[in-house]
Parts: structure tokens; C-alpha cells; sequence
């Protein structure tokens, strides 16, 4: 699956089956003409990874850019639309996560876009799931209009036990980075030098923080842990923690839905048990579920770290990784 992807014009393919292909030459220095190219990211957290590249030679819209807003469930505004219209490259999750950026894209009928999805970038997505959506393009090869309203085998819909959240995957982080550093070469060509001495830079700091990450796993190999929320869950893999946390309670808070009594008596247990190091706390989605597992970590004093789904307030993504990797083993040494 090619992780970039043109956008044909509306009135020619539908949302839930944009192709993916290359870029187009005739776009090439544009952007650098018109005063800076224009990128959109779905969340801050992927504007700080363009802006890293970047620089001041990109004009960047974040539409979410607040603990306040829930990319699950955020409701697009003309503004955004007006973002999307004018962008030179978009930059989502994909996933399921932020589906409000396919609609936008829809409904801008661009053809002069690059649109980067880090879930396809990843290489994280289940091997059959790609399967699916390599025959539901070649179906729409041979009839572009069969699947006008069939969301389902869209790369970009929510699949089920898959973890969207890559942005906690560095592996994919410094994959996205360097995918950003080739299209703004390819826009900006008298810059290109400065793109790719940035993601150098970047590539560097992913570096450290994956070395610092296994050197976690050295000690910490094995270790048990429990989520309220996958979010972390790929950056805890990372420093060799396992998640101990039934599916049923995760999948539960992730997609708000109701707690079965037995997942939440299921969780209670294991924290009592002993063989939980650290609770990931997502501070975005609390509950009431959450905050009783909350306190029962406490009270077993089960240290508690929290994780969120966008930038804090002044950070960037890898001060805010070092923090996140610092708090991971800080937790483990207490």
C-alpha cells in the first residue's frame, strides 16, 4: 500500500475509495512560489513532526490542537474546510482515528494534494486488512462508482483490535518524517537541502529516544502493565512492557461504550494482584471506570503515568516523548 496518495476530483471517485499513487511533477516549486507550502495535520502532535522538517518554509494549520478536542468524534468547521482546500500536503492518523480529515478532503475535490497517513506508513495494520484494501481498489478499478457508499475496506475506517495510535510507534514517527522531508523537497526544490538536513536532525532524536527506550526493555523485559487506553501501548512495547489489561475494558473506553462489571472486576483483580508495574492513564477519556481503576492503583500503590493523545502546551514531539519515556521509567524505579 502506497502511503502517499493524489486526490482525483470529486466528481470522479468517492471518499471511501481515494486511490493512492505518486506526485505529481507539475506541482513541483508551487508551493515555494505561492509563499511557503501549505500543510494541514489532523492533530498538533503531527504538525510538530512537519514543523520539525519543515521549518519556517511551511505554513501549518492544526486542526486539533487541544487536550479539549476528541478526534473520535470532532465535528469539522468551515474553517477547517478552508484549510483542507488550500493545503499542499495533509497530514492524518488514519485508522479510524481522525476520520473528519476524509471527509474534508472529500469535500475539497482537490487534485493537486499529497496526503500522508501514518497508519499506512507504519506497516503496523494487520497483513489481511492490506489484502482487503488492495482488492477493494482493484474492484474499483473495473467499476469506480461500485462502492460510492461502502465505507467498509477503506484504509482509512476503523479496524477492529487494530491499535490506530502510530504516532506512540517512533519507527513510524521517523518513517512519516522522512516521507515529509521527500514531498517538501519536491515542492520546495530550492530547499530541499534544508528538508533533508532537518529530518537528519529529527531522524537523530528518534534515535536517541528508541535507544533510550531499549535500554528500558534491557531491565524491564517481561514487565506487566495495564492501560485504560491502547494509546501508549506501542511505546511500552517498545521498553519491553507487556499489557496484562483484558481487551474487553480497553476496547470499551476507547469506543465509549458501556463496561461490562466482569472486564472491570477483571482489571480490579489483576492491579490487586501484583503483577502490574505501572497503570497508563489516558487523561483524555476518563470515566467513571477509569477513575475507579485509578484509585485502585493507588491504592495499591501502583504508580500511575499519565499519556495523552496531543501535545501539552509548549512541547514538541520528542520533548514530549522524553518526557513520556522519562515517566515509563521513573514509574518502573519507584
Amino acid at each position: 500500500m502506497n502511503p502517499t496518495r493524489r486526490l482525483a476530483p470529486l466528481s470522479l471517485i468517492p471518499a471511501a475509495a481515494l486511490l493512492l499513487s505518486g506526485c505529481s511533477p507539475a506541482a513541483d516549486g508551487a508551493a515555494a512560489e505561492a509563499g511557503g507550502i501549505q500543510v494541514v495535520a489532523s492533530t498538533n502532535v503531527y504538525g510538530s513532526i512537519a514543523e520539525a522538517i519543515g521549518g519556517d518554509n511551511i505554513d501549518l494549520t492544526n486542526i486539533i490542537d487541544s487536550a479539549a478536542q476528541d478526534p473520535h468524534s470532532y465535528e469539522a468547521s468551515a474553517q477547517d474546510q478552508l484549510a483542507i482546500s488550500k493545503a499542499d500536503v495533509i497530514v492524518e492518523n488514519g485508522g479510524g482515528y481522525d476520520p473528519f480529515i476524509d471527509t474534508l478532503i472529500s469535500a475539497a475535490g482537490s487534485d493537486d494534494v499529497t496526503v500522508l497517513t501514518a497508519v499506512d506508513l507504519s506497516g503496523l495494520l494487520p497483513e489481511d486488512e492490506h489484502a482487503e484494501d488492495e482488492h477493494a481498489e482493484d474492484e474499483h478499478a473495473e467499476d469506480e462508482h461500485a462502492h460510492d457508499h461502502e465505507a467498509e475496506g477503506d484504509d482509512h475506517g476503523h479496524v477492529e483490535g487494530f491499535n490506530e495510535h502510530v504516532w506512540y510507534d517512533l519507527a513510524t514517527v521517523d518513517a512519516l518524517a522522512e516521507e515529509l522531508a521527500h514531498h517538501f523537497a519536491e515542492l520546495d526544490p530550492d530547499n530541499a537541502a534544508t528538508y533533508d538536513e532537518n529530518y537528519t536532525a529529527f531522524a537523530d532524536e528518534i534515535g536517541t529516544l528508541t535507544d533510550t527506550a531499549s535500554a528500558i526493555k534491557t531491565d524491564a523485559d517481561g514487565t506487566g502493565v495495564a492501560v485504560t487506553e491502547p494509546v501508549p501501548v506501542y511505546l511500552l512495547e517498545a521498553s519491553g512492557l507487556v499489557n496484562l489489561t483484558p481487551d474487553a475494558f480497553s476496547e470499551a473506553i476507547e469506543e465509549g461504550t458501556d463496561v461490562s462489571p466482569a472486564s472491570l472486576s477483571e482489571l480490579l483483580d489483576l492491579i490487586g494482584s501484583g503483577d502490574v508495574s505501572l497503570l497508563a492513564y489516558n487523561e483524555q477519556t476518563s470515566s467513571p471506570e477509569t477513575e475507579r481503576v485509578r484509585e485502585a492503583a493507588e491504592q495499591e500503590s501502583v504508580p500511575v503515568v499519565s499519556f495523552a493523545e496531543t501535545l501539552p502546551d509548549g512541547e514538541d514531539y520528542v520533548s514530549w516523548m522524553t518526557d513520556n519515556i522519562t515517566a515509563i521509567s521513573d514509574a518502573l524505579d519507584s
